[in-house]
């Protein structure tokens, strides 16, 4: 199986983390659009009380393991293609 939707949902990850951590992003609006854990984190603790570390790696965590559900579809929407 080949990864291009994996690896470029990675990236998107890391560019988003790369993005925040220039400080570009005052007010953590674009982080907090597009990270999935930041979503979900803040309704069991305090956002300020989490590490950003650890949020930037749940965010390219999270972001390569949806380019990874996505290139499972395809792959399997290819071989149903080819078994007919």
């Amino acid at each position: 199986m080949r990864y291009p939707v994996t690896i470029i949902a990675t990236i998107i990850g890391i560019v988003l983390c790369l993005y925040n951590y220039t400080g570009y992003d005052p007010h953590n609006m674009v982080f907090f659009m597009f990270s999935v854990p930041a979503w979900f984190i803040e309704f069991f603790v305090e956002i300020h009380e989490v590490s950003v570390l650890l949020m930037y790696v749940l965010t390219i965590l999270s972001w390569a393991l949806l380019g990874f559900v996505a290139d499972w579809f395809i792959a399997r929407n290819r071989q149903r293609r080819s078994a007919r």
